[in-house]
């Protein structure tokens, strides 16, 4: 019987062990759940979009402003936004597990709530191979590891596809507009630039310190892009084309290479910045072309 007992004690343990989940996040904190997740909250919707690629859409409870894919993350309780944390909403969610975003998500806020008992898994997407390795990573948190593979298989799949066709394709030098007032872009550490890069694209302001860095018009017009990527809405994007045409000594002004980019495909650092750098691909290939937008 006391063989039994130990045998069965034993096994107990060992159980215990297999459920636990560790995992080191992009701030090199090691996370730790006493079982894989089963109440998520995301702090940024590229977040809720990779939970949902990694087939733990079902566990998310929580969400951040502007969540709207895939449709059902829209329905799901807001405790963020890009300025701010609602922790009295979020305590009463009782999550196991909150995703952050490294470089978007306050570190004060992050502390705040690691302070308050919460485990939270901060990660960053500065590449397109980044994707599918978060998206890897929430499936082991959550325990739907098999999903989340075939899943970052897929994007892999494709990311590769894309790159295989835009191989070798002449340089088009761009000014990514992420906002217009003030004026905003990307440096060469942002995905953007990755996604341009992936396309034969290279961003103009590269070397700027900033993730996103306030530029003037001056510094666009001494920079003198083949291109301007203008991320916004279509009304947005056909306003600011209009004022970008009153400067007409810049060559993608007298090429009219002006083109919209959709900021929930660029932007977001999920699974669909994969039509995002198609899109910006396709941007690219028609200023090849010296085809207008």
């Amino acid at each position: 019987m006391i063989r039994a007992l130990a045998a069965a004690c034993l096994a107990l343990a060992a159980h215990g062990a297999a459920a636990q989940v560790a995992l080191r996040d992009d701030r090199g904190v090691d996370v730790v759940l006493a079982a894989p997740a089963a109440r998520i909250v995301a702090l940024a919707p590229h977040l809720v979009e990779i939970a949902f690629a990694a087939g733990a859409g079902a566990k998310l409870i929580g969400v951040s402003a502007y969540s709207d894919f895939p449709p059902e993350a829209a329905r799901l309780p807001v405790v963020s936004d890009a300025t701010h944390v609602d922790f009295e909403a979020l305590a009463l969610l009782k999550p196991d597990l909150v995703l952050a975003w490294r470089s978007g998500s306050r570190a004060r806020d992050v502390a705040q709530l690691e302070a308050r008992g919460f485990r939270v898994f901060s990660t960053d997407a500065g590449t397109l191979e980044d994707v599918p390795r978060v998206v890897r990573a929430v499936g082991q948190l959550a325990g739907t590891a098999p999903s989340a593979e075939r899943e970052a298989q897929a994007i892999e799949a494709r990311l590769d596809a894309i790159r295989r066709r835009h191989a070798s394709r002449p340089v088009v030098r761009v000014f990514y507009e992420i906002w217009h007032e003030p004026l905003m872009t990307v440096n060469g550490r942002h995905l953007v630039s990755a996604m341009l890069a992936l396309c034969g694209g290279r961003n103009v302001f590269a070397d700027a310190g900033p993730l996103t860095p306030v530029v003037s018009r001056e510094q666009v017009l001494a920079a003198d892009p083949d291109a301007i990527l203008l991320s916004a809405t279509p009304e947005q994007a056909k306003e600011t084309a209009a004022w970008w045409r009153q400067f007409k000594t810049l060559r993608a002004v007298q090429r009219a290479q002006l083109h919209p980019m959709d900021p929930a495909l660029v932007n977001r650092m999920g699974p669909r910045a994969l039509d995002g750098a198609e899109a910006i691909c396709g941007a690219l290939d028609r200023v090849r072309k010296g085809g207008a937008q």
